[in-house]
């Protein structure tokens, strides 16, 4: 298992760096267009839907895509990620906390359009500020997710959500957080300049949206594990060797990215 997830990083990693940094704007947004309708085939399959109904589910979101992007309309686009930004700080967390488990599945493509649509905005619209804003986000995740896992390893004893994912724990919440807010400052620190869009932003208040996008990042991760495990399923899919589906994949980004680009925009930095 270890050597199947090495080499589809090996793999996939240099192909997707390759695809932010050199992709022109549209063959970007088609890029993760396709890794969209392809975590909606999989949201489908959570869903319990026939393969030719995940077909037409995939289908849908890849023509609402098609129309965010030819349509470029700024009042649809901040409508989706003031949703986006309602549901991972109030709604997701609640919803994790009480355990609701939703079989209709009509409310389960709907729920499916929420967590999807406002992710391939937020990797289309902050690519098209900068690719290393993008990139910087994401990392962000990474290391915190890699933080997280290795605090865990070594001092977790508290679970975080032992009925949702029982590897988590707390001693991996804090690891994840004081690696995320080591980043930001090593970042501001080494290379003020290089990110434009954050220079503005006062290192206390960059700390405090790291905290806050890694806390998201957790509800992210486990939401999705919620999912799979009201499906009865170990993971998503089985594209990746070794890591599962699309959705294993970018969990954390799902609630991540549209929260960070809903915040800029919000906050009145130009995204």
């Amino acid at each position: 298992m270890l050597k199947q997830r090495v080499l589809a990083a090996l793999v996939l990693i240099p192909i997707f760096l390759a695809a932010l940094l050199y992709l022109p704007h549209w063959a970007w947004a088609l890029f993760m267009g396709a890794v969209t309708a392809g975590a909606s085939w999989e949201w489908a399959r959570l869903a319990g839907y026939s393969a030719v109904s995940r077909a037409l589910y995939a289908a849908l979101v890849w023509i609402i895509l098609g129309y965010l992007y030819v349509g470029e309309n700024t009042a649809v686009s901040s409508v989706i990620l003031a949703a986006a930004l309602v549901f991972w700080l109030l709604i997701a967390p609640l919803w994790l906390a009480k355990h609701w488990v939703i079989r209709h599945r009509l409310n389960l493509a709907l729920t499916g359009l929420m967590v999807l649509l406002p992710t391939w905005l937020a990797f289309v619209r902050l690519r098209e500020s900068s690719a290393l804003l993008l990139l910087f986000i994401m990392s962000l995740v990474w290391i915190a997710d890699s933080a997280a896992y290795f605090a865990g390893r070594r001092w977790g004893k508290h679970k975080l959500a032992p009925l949702i994912s029982p590897g988590k724990t707390w001693e991996g919440v804090v690891g994840a957080l004081l690696a995320a807010q080591l980043y930001v400052v090593l970042w501001k620190w080494v290379a003020p300049d290089a990110l434009p869009y954050l220079a503005s932003v006062s290192m206390m208040w960059l700390i405090l949206a790291a905290s806050l996008l890694v806390a998201i990042s957790i509800v992210g991760d486990l939401f999705e594990s919620h999912m799979k495990r009201c499906a009865g399923m170990k993971d998503s899919g089985h594209l990746i060797p070794g890591h599962g589906g699309i959705l294993d994949r970018i969990d954390s980004q799902t609630s991540v990215l549209p929260v960070a680009l809903a915040l800029m925009v919000f906050s009145g930095l130009s995204i």
